[in-house]
């Protein structure tokens, strides 16, 4: 380990350099056991150089965006995890923001208002980053990455760069090419079209309203736990079950929205994963349907 982690300082400084570190630091859920050792790169070449040590010394790795939609198991994750949300560059030409993924989606919605282009409200109280919602082809209020998408920048497994066009994306609900093919995002293209201030803050304002209402964002949670079910709504058939407010050790089915799983305090990964499978039995048992999972559930078992 220490002969991997000199190679990492040789290209990262050692300030962005973590051992051991607990994940819960670095989850919206606040769980998770440690990564055996955490990088931030600070640039693209950072990213490049620190990617070709992993390859070369086939070392397991995690990348790792704003954790807002992963449950980090209580033993951690061997390897190394590699989080990207230093490298959140924006540049605006024309209508099209060109962004790197480590950005949040909150920055780059507030970078459309502030040039008044419009399409992007619907991400802007999405708290993950553009990479995760490129990854997951996330979506709130029926728009979805894939309306807004020209073209992802990717690195592959044998670190080779290239450039996507949104129909190779092969973006379908909650997933696209960087899921399937196991690559890496580094920039994306976002068209946009020429709108007004004031109707876009309007916008803005009135989903991030809507979801302060209707969403958990008092506790700590990874967001929607499991996927729509095709003709059904995942927190109503939760809600049907009678699961609502349901706990297993720290972790309850929301009593505001019964699609999120939160963590009231002293929850662990555990008590999270059991909660899951409670929920995905009493709704096949009650209803006849499978509740598949949003969330990505990562580390050692």
């Amino acid at each position: 380990m220490i002969d991997i982690i000199n190679k990492f300082k040789g290209i990262i400084s050692e300030e962005n350099i973590f051992i051991n570190e607990p994940m819960s630091r670095h989850t919206s859920f606040r769980i998770g056991g440690p990564a055996d050792l955490l990088l931030i790169p600070q640039n693209r070449d950072e990213l490049i150089n620190v990617l070709n040590v992993i390859r070369n010394d086939n070392i397991p790795y995690y990348i790792l965006g704003n954790g807002t939609n992963i449950i980090v198991s209580d033993k951690g994750i061997r390897g190394v995890v590699v989080k990207l949300t230093a490298m959140r560059k924006i540049s605006i030409i024309g209508e099209t923001i060109i962004s790197e993924t480590g950005a949040l989606l909150s920055a780059i919605a507030n970078a459309a208002l502030d040039n008044e282009l419009t399409g992007f409200e619907f991400a802007s109280g999405i708290p993950g980053t553009l990479g995760g919602a490129v990854t997951m082809n996330a979506g709130a209020y029926g728009p979805e990455i894939k309306d807004v998408i020209g073209m992802v920048e990717v690195i592959d497994g044998k670190g080779n760069i290239y450039e996507l066009e949104n129909g190779k994306m092969r973006f379908a609900y909650r997933s696209s090419a960087i899921q399937i093919d196991k690559l890496i995002a580094l920039r994306a293209w976002i068209n946009l079209k020429k709108g007004n201030y004031k109707d876009i803050r309007a916008k803005m304002d009135e989903l991030n309203g809507l979801r302060r209402m209707k969403q958990p964002l008092e506790y700590p949670s990874a967001g929607s736990v499991f996927k729509r079910p095709e003709g059904y709504y995942a927190g109503k058939l939760i809600q049907d079950a009678g699961l609502r407010g349901y706990m297993i050790g720290g972790a309850q089915v929301s009593e505001k929205h019964c699609g999120f799983i939160i963590n009231k305090g002293n929850a662990t990964a555990e008590d999270v994963l059991k909660l899951i499978e409670h929920i995905q039995k009493e709704v096949k048992n009650k209803f006849g349907v499978e509740l598949q999972t949003e969330v990505r559930i990562v580390g050692e078992k």
